[in-house]
């Protein structure tokens, strides 16, 4: 049977769509234009109206051939069954490119950083703002209420004020388009800037031209939300707005730079073109809709972290945590875990760094690394795909190349602060690295056996009234992906560790699909009515949440009169009581006499740290614990054990 699920997304190009778009996917790249500028100038050793022209060549040509070719025309084409994202993309090639986890982990741990640095860095330079109306107020602390409020609501979800999200988007970037036209009437000649010339005397004829690609790459930032939101909005919606929104970023931009042009001697270290360029009487309002602005870009970031995380797990780069549903809202979910290790690093950053102009050395970096591994993905996809070779050879050398570039500009802000996302990105990826090779040295020792040859003392056990029955319904979870196989494990757990016997044996394969939203299932009757297989097909974006479908699936089975769910026992069958199930779940652990070679045992020995910190299995499941039984069980390899005793008697009765 199948259940395909709903996939919340607006595919259809619509006036409501843009504006829900314009709320989901533009927050982080929506509030670049409050420190790009100012990180750009406070970079120079000197500026002229050339250095300002080619940095503003440099950022409108930078939008235009990431932001414009390279996603908007290009990598949001490249879906899986609608979802995008590095992971989403990963999906499509891990079959065929054995290797390629490692660049997803790589990216999805690099984007998950710039996840902590995102919300302090955007939030700070809205409300450094208010240091111009007065500046004895105390930023940081105003910051961390506001993280902290942020923080806290996710757990209700936010269903209600994610309704505001579109409008509120839509007056900020109209504000950013007013407020630079507002500047570049009286200054027309800054359009000069679009010829590309600029850009390239920018980076030959300026000593610090090319180090400045750091700041320049800001503007970009945001552009990987572009992809992982793709399947909320869709396509259409993405395209259609990015022309409004691209539109008022440049204006704003050009903005900036005509005042810079106009008033050089009001360019100081601390003066931000962005407030700047605002009249005195918008300032607080001005100031307001900033914060609005950058809220919304952190609420992004922190619900794109969650659907992260929920992928990861799903392809088993991330150990099992508890994942809750605060609102109806498709795709909406709140992880605890992973909300307070952001809040706490969110705000570690902010006391640690101060102010957003420090926090610029850390940002951007690991966005950057991120879009290096989509590249490298979508050159692989390409690949598999047999486009013409110099077309890819083309789109590598031009792609790697520039975000090489980025690359190499932003490595040089290591030591001002981007260690601090390397360094997250780093423990992340280890995180991620060890708990997919655990689980894959774990699975290598799962031995299968014919089902065939266990049918008749599974037959005869299930009804040996010899032996106490251990439940009516007996579950076991299983890895076997063909029906006519069966663990070795789990034919031990019934024949020889305490045999068990039960009416009805079930069996539960959960197979996790390279498509996102699958949720199908099918049912084989190994045994008619003795021993069942339910086999759930699962999309990796859809939680699997197996304690809730296999309900479904006895519903549907007892209502098809496939099963009997009424209980076996005589006094309670006449009453039309439930029958009882029970749930086994093997835990396969290193045995004592066993070492993994030093590798393999160095990553087992993590592996089994990280695992504490996430929840058991049954838990993972839903299961109910007062009906489950964990059974451990070694792993064991498979060559002879040496013999290490030898018999004497004479020696012992000597003795």
């Amino acid at each position: 049977m199948s259940h395909q699920v709903h996939k919340g997304q607006i595919s259809n190009l619509s006036a409501a769509g843009m504006l829900i778009t314009l709320g989901i996917v533009y927050g982080d790249i929506g509030t670049s234009p409050l420190y790009v500028m100012r990180a750009l100038i406070s970079g120079a050793t000197s500026f002229s109206e050339l250095f300002i022209l080619g940095g503003l060549s440099c950022v409108f040509w930078t939008l235009t051939l990431q932001t414009t070719i390279k996603y908007i025309i290009f990598t949001l084409r490249i879906d899986n069954k609608g979802e995008g994202g590095i992971f989403a993309l990963f999906a499509l090639i891990r079959k065929r490119a054995r290797l390629a986890y490692i660049f997803a982990i790589i990216g999805g741990c690099t984007l998950l950083a710039d996840s902590v640095i995102t919300p302090a860095i955007t939030i700070v330079s809205a409300i450094e703002g208010l240091s111009i109306v007065n500046a004895r107020l105390p930023v940081i602390p105003i910051v961390i209420v506001i993280l902290t409020a942020l923080f806290f609501i996710q757990k209700y979800g936010t269903k209600t004020i994610g309704k505001s999200f579109g409008p509120i988007m839509f007056i900020w970037f109209t504000m950013l388009g007013v407020l630079g036209i507002s500047q570049v009437i009286h200054f027309p000649q800054i359009f000069k800037a679009l010829d590309p010339r600029y850009a390239f005397i920018f980076l030959t004829k300026f000593p610090q031209g090319f180090w400045l690609l750091g700041a320049v790459f800001l503007c970009t930032t945001g552009t990987e939300a572009l992809y992982s939101d793709l399947g909320h909005c869709g396509i259409k919606n993405i395209r259609g707005t990015w022309g409004y929104v691209k539109l008022c970023l440049i204006l704003n931009y050009f903005g900036q730079g005509a005042w810079i042009l106009m008033y050089p001697g009001s360019v100081n270290d601390t003066a931000n073109p962005f407030f700047a360029i605002m009249p005195a009487w918008f300032l607080m309002p001005g100031i307001a809709i900033a914060t609005f602005a950058a809220i919304i870009a952190s609420q992004s970031m922190i619900t794109g972290s969650f659907s992260l995380i929920s992928e990861a797990i799903s392809l088993n780069f991330w150990p099992k945590i508890k994942i809750n549903y605060p609102t109806n809202i498709k795709g909406q979910m709140y992880i605890s875990s992973i909300n307070w290790m952001l809040y706490f690093l969110c705000v570690g950053v902010v006391v640690f760094f101060q102010r957003s102009s420090n926090m610029e050395a850390a940002y951007g970096l690991t966005i950057n690394i991120t879009m290096l591994m989509t590249t490298i993905l979508l050159g692989i996809y390409l690949y598999y795909k047999k486009i013409p070779v110099y077309l890819l050879l083309l789109l590598l050398t031009v792609y790697l190349t520039i975000e090489s570039s980025f690359l190499i500009a932003n490595l040089q802000k290591f030591k001002s602060g981007g260690w601090f996302t390397i360094l997250l990105g780093g423990i992340l990826f280890t995180i991620m690295f060890v708990w997919f090779h655990g689980r894959r040295i774990k699975n290598s020792f799962i031995e299968f056996l014919k089902i065939d040859q266990y049918v008749d003392v599974i037959k005869e056990l299930s009804h040996d009234t010899s032996i106490p029955k251990y439940a009516t319904n007996l579950v076991f979870l299983t890895k076997a992906n063909k029906s006519s196989d069966i663990e070795s494990k789990i034919i031990y757990s019934i024949l020889n560790k305490f045999p068990k016997r039960a009416d009805v044996y079930w069996m539960l394969h959960v197979d996790i699909l390279d498509e996102p939203h699958v949720l199908e299932y099918k049912v084989t009757h190994i045994i008619p009515e003795i021993l069942i297989k339910v086999d759930f097909k699962i999309g990796f974006k859809v939680q699997p949440r197996v304690n809730l479908f296999f309900r479904q699936v006895l519903e549907e089975l007892s209502h098809e009169k496939e099963i009997d769910l009424i209980s076996r026992y005589d006094s309670l069958r006449k009453y039309n009581i439930q029958a009882d199930f029970r749930f086994v779940v093997i835990d396969r652990i290193q045995n004592y006499d066993f070492d993994f070679p030093p590798r393999e045992q160095f990553i087992m020995d993590l592996y089994n740290f990280i695992k504490r910190f996430g929840i058991s299995e049954v838990r993972s499941l839903g299961l109910d614990t007062s009906n489950v039984t964990v059974e451990t069980v070694p792993l064991y390899i498979d060559k002879d054990v040496p013999v290490l005793l030898s018999r004497n008697d004479q020696t012992l009765h000597a003795g």
